[in-house]
């Protein structure tokens, strides 16, 4: 059975919202990111394969001096993570503990702000930025969208999560 990498700076309890990137492949994308999770104190997970090292200078240019407030979690694979998820996050491990994780595509239909049974803890799976999440993976939990009326394919990694994140924030009440 794999085990996750948990290697965080700073442990965030009780977190509103969790942040899950699903092996991204650009390191300044993961960056941005890491920053807007220190800005709102949500814990990122990054599932490996990564497409660049955890050392990498774009990756830390991209987060600036905030890497020390993130509470970054690697996990070797996507298996790892929901066994660190239903083991830490859902103490329970009961199967409709699945609606607490939603997985973000653009080749979803349900618009991001139309979720159901969206609470407090939940997670947001978001893909690598240039093949987006898998149809089987997407096939296990609720999917939502971003919807674009331009003639684009996807909204940039870092953009969608920060559009998502404070949305749900805002959901939960707490600005």
């Amino acid at each position: 059975m794999s085990e996750s990498i948990t290697r965080p700076h700073k442990l965030i309890p009780d977190p509103a919202l969790h942040i899950i990137l699903y092996e991204p492949e650009i390191p300044a994308n993961t960056g941005n990111i890491a920053r807007l999770c220190a800005a709102a104190e949500l814990p990122l997970h990054l599932i490996h394969p990564l497409g660049f090292k955890t050392d990498d200078r774009h990756l830390k240019r991209a987060g600036l001096d905030y890497w020390s407030e993130v509470d970054v979690r690697e996990h070797h694979d996507f298996d790892s993570f929901l066994q660190f998820w239903y083991s830490t996050t859902i103490p329970t491990g009961n199967a409709e503990s699945h609606a607490l994780l939603f997985a973000l595509s653009a080749r979803a239909a349900t618009p991001y702000n139309r979720a159901k049974d969206f609470k407090r803890g939940s997670g947001l799976i978001f893909g690598p930025e240039t093949r987006g999440l898998s149809l089987s993976l997407m096939d296990r939990y609720p999917t939502l969208t971003i919807p674009m009326w331009g003639r684009v394919r996807s909204i940039n990694l870092s953009t969608s999560v920060g559009i998502v994140a404070y949305h749900f924030l805002q959901q939960l009440n707490l600005f």
